[in-house]
């Protein structure tokens, strides 16, 4: 069988021999021929048209993951995921557009005047359920929803059930007044350093091993800042698709979007649960994310622990989310569904409503 060297294979297909060598190492794209003396690498024409598809993919920005996993399809079914992928791309793209838009607006001075217009037209229709569900001896998750602020935090460790809480209730003065857009960020981040500080207290200097994740949103009357550190999670239903606002800070998603786990492999590895970020008591813990989203009338938004993500799978929650109206239901349907997957884990979620008032 006649084969192409991996310089020649590279100029054909367009991706660089490192990269060629990086998809063999994660079988991905694996060599027709392997030299037995030099290990050198031999490729065979008709690997181009993957060897194609994978650099495609590669330039539209799919992960390695996704991309291993799209090349195992075939066409129709490889074409439905792009489409769904690019979907996700699209929502991000619009979030971040939409800050950008924010911050020409507070730049140029025009930031206020919009904010005092839609804090008359929108707010927040809300409701919170935790449950300590059929396993766990105690509920070490906490979760709150206010007229400002939403928040999910799941403890861990010896002092879990402390640590999430105080993480929380850093965060509930926020709920006290106005606050506008130009700002919230700010006085964000200074809540989550109070909220640090505060489960640093619970957990002790030097104890990694007792913390807690928190997933929060702040409402200032026309967008959401986001605060998110650990595996719970935060997702909007917009236009009846739902769209996953939070990246879970595990060893098992890093290595996921590395391409070294597939999602099958995932969901049974022993390390699935292993934070890789966290509020504890380390002093050199890394920083939450911080973001701003553009809120839209008839938005959901769910925030959760993984005590509901791990037994429920998305599509599951898209359906309740899509066709329960009343937030407090939807809660409950939600942990009621968790319930009955079994529920191993404590299970909290906070279910909030961008409705028109005016």
């Amino acid at each position: 069988m006649p084969t192409m060297t991996i310089g020649a294979f590279s100029k054909a297909s367009r991706l660089s021999p490192k990269a060629l060598r990086l998809y063999d190492e994660l079988g991905l794209l694996r060599p027709a021929r392997v030299d037995p003396g030099t290990g050198y690498r031999h490729y065979a024409p008709e690997q181009l048209e993957r060897a194609r598809l994978v650099a495609w993919l590669r330039r539209l920005g799919m992960p390695l993951a996704g991309i291993r996993e799209v090349a195992a399809l075939g066409p129709a079914e490889a074409a439905r995921e792009v489409r769904a992928f690019w979907s996700r791309i699209e929502a991000e793209t619009a979030a971040r557009r939409d800050l950008a838009s924010f911050l020409v607006d507070h730049l140029t001075g025009t930031a206020i005047a919009k904010e005092t217009t839609m804090t008359t037209t929108l707010e927040l229709r809300y409701a919170a359920l935790s449950d300590t569900g059929l396993v766990r001896p105690a509920n070490q998750d906490t979760a709150y929803a206010g007229t400002r602020v939403l928040a999910v935090a799941d403890g861990f460790g010896a002092g879990g059930a402390p640590a999430s809480g105080a993480a929380v209730e850093a965060l509930k003065h926020l709920d006290d007044g106005p606050l506008p857009a130009g700002s919230v960020l700010n006085l964000l981040e200074d809540a989550v350093r109070g909220a640090t500080e505060a489960v640093r207290e619970v957990a002790g200097p030097a104890d990694p091993r007792t913390g807690t994740t928190l997933t929060a949103m702040v409402w200032t009357g026309s967008r959401l800042a986001l605060v998110h550190i650990g595996d719970s999670r935060a997702y909007l239903l917009r236009d009846g698709a739902l769209h996953r606002i939070t990246h879970d800070h595990t060893l098992v998603q890093s290595l996921l979007d590395e391409g070294r786990l597939t999602p099958e492999e995932a969901t049974a590895h022993p390390q699935r649960t292993l934070l890789a970020k966290a509020l504890t008591g380390d002093a050199a813990a890394p920083a939450p994310d911080l973001r701003l989203h553009d809120a839209l009338a008839g938005d959901r938004y769910l925030l959760c622990s993984d005590g509901l993500t791990t037994v429920v799978p998305e599509d599951a929650l898209r359906e309740t989310l899509a066709t329960v109206p009343d937030p407090a239901e939807a809660v409950r349907t939600l942990v009621a569904a968790a319930t009955t997957a079994g529920a191993p884990d404590n299970v909290s979620c906070v279910v909030a409503d961008v409705v028109r008032t005016a």
